[in-house]
């Protein structure tokens, strides 16, 4: 992965430092004699080629200067700048000279492109271990989905069921109730006719003289019989019993019970006696 950055990046160092060079002999060369154009043009790449070489040297150590970057910059911006005044001075081929003068500056671009990528860069295990968690993720997202998919359509066929059912029983209700409507309404024509109640009530029940009782609808519903007993009035307690049956009570557990209690234990026993006779039957007893 690391040849992917830094092989482009030395091809456009080379191929640009060796144009740079081929240009300042030629342009200089017709001035000044070639040995200084040659010695020029090696300077020019020989700072550039060091500024780099230093940068690349902070960047293996984890540090950065800015003052070489800004010195790097400037090399790369001048051999830019040489070639784009070659080109501006050519007399022939002009257009083609201007169309490589950007190469020291893309060499640069390149080179800092690598030293991004070596910031970031991560190591085979690191690599191994995030695609593991982003794997492990989809799967667990995938069954997330699946187990809420069988929920829903499981969810659906129970309501569906359910829908079904209580239509039937509504149907099978709302039947019942035609029925026994019917019935009812039978019923009562029979009891509201004069005829028919005359033979229902000589049946139903024995004629006496100057009396004729009403026949009465039978009663929808349950029924419970009142027994004789549950008629009859309880009889009331007198003083004296009631203070006996709430002495007992209140002195029934150690220490005595409040009133409270013993109201309440005397109503549990099943006696009955007003509010105030209590009071006044537990004042008597306390006294």
């Amino acid at each position: 992965m690391r040849a992917k950055t830094v092989l482009p990046a030395v091809a456009m160092t080379a191929v640009s430092m060796v144009l740079t060079l081929a240009v300042v002999v030629m342009w200089l060369g017709t001035a000044v004699p070639w040995p200084v154009a040659l010695v020029v043009g090696l300077g020019i790449d020989g700072g550039w080629l060091a500024t780099l070489a230093y940068e690349r040297r902070l960047a293996a150590q984890g540090d950065h200067n800015r003052a070489v970057t800004a010195v790097g910059w400037s090399f790369g911006i001048l051999a830019a700048g040489v070639l784009v005044a070659h080109a501006l001075t050519a007399e022939h081929s002009a257009g083609a000279w201007l169309a490589v003068s950007w190469l020291p500056i893309a060499a640069k671009a390149l080179w800092l492109v690598h030293s991004l990528w070596e910031r970031t860069a991560l190591t085979p295990v690191a690599l191994d271990a995030i695609r593991g968690i982003q794997q492990e993720a989809r799967d667990e997202a995938a069954v997330a989905r699946a187990r809420l998919r069988a929920e829903a359509a499981t969810e659906e066929t129970r309501l569906a069921a359910v829908t079904e059912a209580g239509s039937r029983v509504a149907r099978v209700q709302a039947r019942t109730a035609q029925t026994l409507s019917s019935a009812w309404s039978t019923l009562e024509t029979a009891r509201a006719g004069e005829e028919t109640g005359r033979a229902l009530t000589s049946v139903t029940s024995r004629v006496t003289p100057g009396v004729t009782p009403r026949w009465e609808l039978p009663v929808w519903g349950p029924t419970e019989p009142l027994t004789a007993r549950s008629l009859e009035a309880v009889p009331a307690l007198t003083d004296e019993a009631l203070d006996v049956i709430v002495d007992e009570i209140r002195t029934s557990e150690t220490p005595a019970l409040s009133y409270r209690e013993m109201a309440a234990r005397f109503r549990a026993a099943g006696h009955a006696a007003s509010e105030m006779r209590l009071r006044a039957a537990w004042k008597r007893v306390v006294a």
